[in-house]
């Protein structure tokens, strides 16, 4: 029985990491056809890593990010981030809703309901794909979108999910959007009753 992060030997974090590059495979379809336009992604980096490094790992702690939280209940149970950055940002809110973005910080109703929408659908695409695979009931909250520096945004689920260890599953997203390179990033949180579910239902399939 896992007890933290670091009890998961190699072929565990491997599961993890197919789970990750599945998940992230069927959100980025999503966020294509959301603003009509395909998307050329790079091979995504799915690894675990200790809280620690993730603001390092997202720009520094300082950079500007788009967060928004997702928590899931069910037959699985933890918490989904997914961040952009603010060049990410500001170009998929000016495809969705037709206006120049010029402050982030300064988002309208409309451009708000925008990026929620965006960390919905690719959230909820990427949990759809792990309960279509597990064959598991997932159901997922509305989601909580802020703007902040990313040290404050991971500040939070930090705190939340110390107990569980030191470690977490990180993607990073590489795209190309109008020859712009931008990044996106999903943070997961899963508690370990649910891993130990996961890793369960996994060996079976593979069996």
């Amino acid at each position: 029985m896992l007890q933290s992060y670091s009890d998961l030997d190699e072929e565990k974090r491997d599961m993890l990491k197919e789970l990750g590059n599945i998940g992230t495979g069927n959100a980025i379809t999503s966020l294509s056809q959301m603003i009509d336009q395909p998307l050329e992604m790079e091979i995504p980096k799915v690894c675990i890593v200790p809280f620690q490094k993730v603001p390092d790992m997202l720009g520094g702690a300082e950079t500007i990010q788009v967060g928004i939280l997702l928590e899931v209940s069910g037959d699985l149970s933890g918490t989904f981030m997914f961040l952009l950055n603010e060049e990410f940002a500001k170009t998929i809110i000016e495809k969705l809703v037709d206006a120049k973005v010029e402050d982030i910080f300064e988002l309208d109703e409309l451009s708000k309901s925008a990026i929620s929408e965006i960390g919905n659908i690719m959230c909820c695409s990427y949990i759809n794909a792990l309960s279509l695979l597990l064959h598991v009931d997932i159901h997922v909250s509305l989601p909580a979108v802020c703007c902040d520096m990313a040290g404050a945004i991971l500040s939070v689920p930090m705190i939340k999910f110390a107990h569980l260890g030191d470690e977490l599953l990180f993607i990073e997203n590489r795209f190309q959007l109008d020859d712009v390179p931008v990044v996106s990033h999903i943070l997961f949180f899963p508690d370990f009753e649910s891993l130990n579910f996961m890793f369960q239902t996994l060996g079976s399939l593979y069996e």
